[in-house]
């Protein structure tokens, strides 16, 4: 039931690394109640303060998308948030004892596979959605992001590197749970070795490998088997896309079209969508989205 909130049924805990911060670090998903969206609790500190998973709290997007609040700061969000959109999963806690979540794989599948080891469990309450009236659009330096007004949650992404393996490349979901399984959460980030090399060099990418990345070197992916879909790049993009998009705080009801977005880029049109009051609503369903 689409119109209903869901958490999910029990607990589910991963250990992993920080990509950039290179720590380990566990992190718990538990069960939350209705109406409490998704809130990620440090119990590595004193008090154990939180910060909830919501746009106005991102404070920073250089490398990846990190919220802070109440004293403390939580990065790499974006895989996991994909996780529970394409779950639908509403309501979650988040427990972690270190600042960066784990990369796993590069990917929101494990975590996806998290999610459905704990079961997903329907609320009383109904979820509401940002159902969108007029386009909303901003366009800047080549990159841009827009949402135009449908019946379901569907992303067109476009991504184009002058290189290639990548070039310009461009796919287009309904986003539901059978579709992100299947298509998009298992797409992993990606990279140039050179621009790994340089990373470590000034103490970032400390956690980045083979194990948790696809690298670029000239003309050839160096990751044993290559890569997991012929146009992995951009169904990762798709995937961070979903992540960012999901720090709105409710589902969007509308036709999202990115391209050349990023994670900076795409917190800005989560600003300029807020102030755009007139061109959307939020709303319940009485039936299920299609």
């Amino acid at each position: 039931m689409k119109h209903h909130q869901q958490t999910i049924r029990k607990p589910a805990s991963c250990t992993g690394i920080g990509v950039h911060s290179g720590k380990t670090v566990n992190l718990t998903i538990k069960p939350a109640p209705v109406n409490h969206g998704i809130r990620f609790v440090r119990i590595d500190l004193p008090n154990q303060p939180g910060v909830t998973a919501h746009f106005n709290n991102v404070v920073d997007t250089s490398l990846a998308t990190v919220i802070g609040a109440e004293g403390c700061i939580v990065s790499t969000v974006e895989h996991l948030l994909a996780g529970f959109t394409g779950m639908s999963i509403d309501n979650a806690v988040v427990e972690v004892d270190a600042y960066e979540l784990p990369i796993m794989d590069g990917s929101a599948g494990p975590f996806t596979e998290m999610i459905k080891s704990a079961g997903t469990c329907h609320q009383e309450g109904r979820k509401y959605y940002f159902k969108v009236n007029e386009p909303i659009c901003l366009a800047e330096n080549g990159k841009s992001v827009a949402v135009y007004p449908a019946d379901e949650f569907r992303i067109t992404c476009t991504i184009a590197y002058d290189h290639p393996l990548i070039g310009t490349q461009t796919c287009d979901f309904v986003i539901g749970r059978e579709t992100f399984e299947k298509e998009i959460c298992s797409a992993r980030t990606f990279g140039f070795l050179h621009e790994v090399e340089m990373m470590k060099r000034y103490g970032l990418a400390r956690g980045g490998s083979l194990d948790n990345a696809v690298v670029i070197d000239g003309n050839r992916v160096l990751n044993e088997g290559g890569l997991r879909y012929a146009d992995e790049f951009v169904r990762h993009k798709t995937l961070d896309c979903i992540g960012d998009f999901s720090l709105i705080g409710m589902p969007i009801m509308g036709h999202v079209v990115a391209s050349r977005s990023g994670h900076a880029f795409n917190h800005a049109f989560l600003e300029m969508f807020f102030k755009n009051k007139g061109s959307w609503e939020t709303c319940t369903l009485a039936t299920d989205p299609t």
